[in-house]
């Protein structure tokens, strides 16, 4: 928490997507976050994952949950903030393409089409974001050579993403950067930040009405790094800035 706030009050956006909440939405701290100046909507599940956005105005027009994806937890909300479609969403891992979840995430990426398919407007300013788990590209990845076929590298999980960018999303990252082999996730073992051993796998699409206002994308590799004696997620944040 107090990492978290720390980043809030240096960044100070304007719209956060979190995910991996693991806590129900009565436990979730509101009242720190809005003494930060958020407001907050959840879809909270005990000890296991859980997605919020956070935001400076009210967000209106909530909508929780993958539909008929329920029994795989809480992995999806979307509210409208400032004009804008917001939704976050944190994709099933998968462990292992020998393990069961991963047909189950293969399945879950599928509904997640279908849903973007049946309820985006293009013409109109949306965002989806969030921990997808997966390589898009082997640009994406530290050592493609090494990880083909693995988990978060299989053609597999890739034509599922691409899918849901052909329903009218754009990877704002990689529009602006399309030849920059950067990550967004390291490993906390083996100092793979610090060899440079990283995954991107964390999002911010966008359609095109939106894009088109975007005057910056990053990430925020310095928050990755701890902040005194305060330790950061494995995960970077993805920061975008609009008109």
């Amino acid at each position: 928490m107090d990492f978290v706030l720390h980043w809030l009050q240096e960044r100070a956006p304007d719209v956060v997507g979190l995910q991996e909440l693991k806590l129900e939405d009565e436990q979730f701290p509101h009242d720190v976050f809005e003494a930060a100046g958020y407001t907050a909507v959840t879809h909270g599940q005990k000890a296991w994952n859980g997605v919020a956005i956070l935001s400076r105005t009210e967000a209106g027009a909530c909508e929780r949950g993958l539909p008929g994806e329920e029994e795989f937890g809480s992995r999806l909300i979307t509210a409208e903030v400032g004009g804008v479609n917001f939704t976050t969403v944190y994709v099933p891992n998968g462990k292992s393409v020998e393990h069961d979840d991963y047909p189950k995430k293969l399945a879950w990426l599928e509904s997640l089409r279908a849903h973007v398919a049946a309820s985006l407007d293009a013409a109109k300013p949306a965002v989806l974001c969030g921990d997808f788990n997966i390589c898009p590209t082997p640009l994406d990845s530290w050592n493609e050579k090494s990880h083909e076929g693995k988990i978060f590298h299989t053609d597999e999980e890739r034509r599922r993403y691409r899918a849901i960018l052909e329903c009218g999303y754009l990877d704002v990252y990689r529009e602006r950067n399309p030849d920059l082999k950067a990550f967004s996730w390291w490993d906390y073992r083996g100092g793979s930040f610090h060899r440079g051993m990283g995954l991107r796998i964390d999002f911010l699409l966008a359609t095109p009405a939106l894009l088109s206002r975007v005057t910056s994308v990053e990430i925020d590799r310095e928050y990755r790094k701890k902040k005194g004696e305060l330790t950061a997620s494995d995960h970077a944040p993805v920061m975008m800035d609009i008109d």
